[in-house]
Parts: C-alpha cells; sequence; structure tokens
C-alpha cells in the first residue's frame, strides 16, 4: 500500500542547499533528520518492552538515532543502494542486539511485541513536517555562518 505525500517548496530548498559546499548541506540535512527522528525514537523507547532484570542494557535502551547501521543490515543496505553516495540518511532503530526482530515480529514460542513500526506509523507524518519547517531554518542559520567566516576571513 503507497502513501503519497506532497510538501510544497522542497525544490526551493534544494537549490539553497546547491549553493552551500557539499559537506555543510550534508551537515545541514543530518541536523534537520535527527531533529524529525527523535520523535520516532522516543516513541520506540516507549513502546519496547522493558526487561528490569537487564537494568538498562536492553532493547528500550539500545534504541538511538545514528548515520551508521551494524555490520550485518550495512551489508544489506548497500547492496540495495550501492550507487547513491550522495545521499544523507539517519537510521533510527534498536542497536546491535540480537534478539530486536524477535520482539518486533516474534517467534514460534514468543508472540510479538512491535515497537518499531507502530512508532513510525504514530509519528511519520509529524517527522516529515519537523523537516518541512526546520530545513530552511538550518539552511539560512547555515548560510550566515558561512558568511561570518568568509568575512572574518577577508578581514584578516
Amino acid at each position: 500500500m503507497a502513501t503519497r505525500v506532497s510538501v510544497d517548496g522542497l525544490r526551493e530548498l534544494e537549490k539553497a542547499l546547491e549553493e552551500l559546499p557539499k559537506a555543510t548541506g550534508k551537515n545541514v540535512l543530518r541536523r534537520v533528520l535527527r531533529k524529525a527522528a527523535e520523535p520516532i525514537a522516543d516513541d520506540m523507547r516507549a513502546k519496547a518492552p522493558d526487561d528490569p532484570v537487564t537494568q538498562g542494557n536492553d532493547l528500550r535502551s539500545s534504541i538511538g538515532i545514528g548515520t551508521k547501521l551494524g555490520k550485518r543490515q550495512g551489508k544489506l543496505h548497500r547492496k540495495m543502494f550501492k550507487n547513491d553516495k550522495a545521499a544523507v540518511e539517519m537510521f533510527v532503530g534498536a542497536g546491535v542486539i540480537p534478539h530486536s526482530h524477535l520482539q518486533e515480529f516474534g517467534s514460534t514460542i514468543h508472540g510479538p511485541q512491535p515497537f518499531a513500526r507502530p512508532a513510525w506509523d504514530a509519528n511519520k507524518n509529524h517527522a516529515l513536517n519537523i523537516v518541512a519547517k526546520e530545513l530552511g531554518t538550518e539552511i539560512t542559520k547555515a548560510a550566515e555562518r558561512l558568511a561570518r567566516k568568509q568575512a572574518k576571513a577577508a578581514k584578516g
């Protein structure tokens, strides 16, 4: 089931991003994606089952946001997107815990306790709204920082 989403103004923001240096543009996108992913991660932590015996070294505490995947996930991801080196990605989910998928989907002896999909479903529109609102602001801030840096370099 495909969902179609439309956001006005992204073409203009893309053009503004292209005017920034490549590294600066990627950093802007990473900051915005991290802000957008935070509500999803918070909801995942709230929905993840908690084992009091583990005292904080468990599924719930492993949920985070980052730009890197585990070894196996990274290998699978590279196979799917090997030609897209210019992309900026942010991942939300459980850390390298071997049983996280069993909690989400269940097994023959353990019923499913979904936490990731419900968190995504509940927050995906909010995340998109954060990207739409924050991207322009972050691009403006980055352009202003760049202009101040260039002005300082021109003086001294």
